[in-house]
């Protein structure tokens, strides 16, 4: 979820703004599982020799929101975060394998062309109860340089009136359990479906786009796929 510019949102939705660099709003507290995807996100940028205002600028976010998510004060969304790494030439893989665990080290050191995750290796990105309460678990964290991001997401019972997803690339949501009441933005018109276990949607995920689950949390198996920088540029210029 090309869109509005300085808009962001898949993984948790942002305000639709124009005009000025993104900083969604953020909790006030955020879990140790987070804390460390902010170090390895600080890490990341100083060994690729960039200022905080250089990958602001290459961001599109504020400087003074990429200081907050370094320093452990805002935990940033699934959308904020690819959007942060792939302006870095990674992807959201490399903030959730931890080299100093085999399973994770071999497979993330060789590139891996299979990447197996057991149930209980699955690893949080956004808890419940952070931000706008939605909560995704990453389902192949083990494998670098990924066309894809497959999870599964908690869709919330109640949502910010004002925020939507938007990012780029393409999204494919597959309804595994309770109701989902899933809204896109097409052309400037409100289009609206009740979603239930076993029905699915498919979507460029540039078009503004929210879900609420309207009785008690439902899940689904969400996979994202962004579009290719190089792709992306040569059809800008064609």
């Amino acid at each position: 979820m090309k869109a509005q510019k300085n808009t962001i949102a898949p993984t948790r939705s942002k305000r639709i703004s124009a005009g000025r660099k993104s900083a969604p709003p953020q909790p006030a507290q955020i879990s140790s599982d987070e804390i460390a995807v902010c170090e390895r996100l600080k890490a990341l940028r100083i060994s690729s020799g960039l200022t905080l205002d250089a990958l602001a600028e290459r961001s599109g976010f504020t400087k003074g929101y990429l200081s907050k998510i370094e320093n452990g004060k805002s935990a940033p969304p699934i959308a904020s975060l690819a959007r942060i790494a792939r302006s870095m030439n990674q992807d959201l893989s490399y903030f959730f394998v931890d080299p100093t665990q085999p399973d994770d080290a071999i497979e993330a050191g060789a590139d891996a062309k299979v990447s197996v995750v057991h149930r209980w290796e699955r690893k949080p990105v956004v808890r419940g109860g952070t931000g706008f309460g939605y909560d995704y678990v990453s389902l192949a964290h083990k494998k670098a340089h990924k066309h894809m991001e497959p999870f599964i997401f908690t869709f919330p019972s109640e949502v910010d009136i004002d925020t939507y997803f938007e990012h780029p690339g393409e999204e494919f949501i597959y309804i595994l359990a309770g109701e989902v009441e899933f809204e896109i933005k097409i052309d400037g018109h409100l289009r609206r479906w009740t979603l239930e276990p076993g029905d699915s949607i498919y979507f460029e995920s540039s078009l503004p786009h929210r879900g609420r689950s309207p009785s008690g949390d439902a899940q689904a198996l969400v996979v994202v796929m962004e579009n290719n920088p190089d792709s992306e540029e040569s059809e800008a210029n064609s």
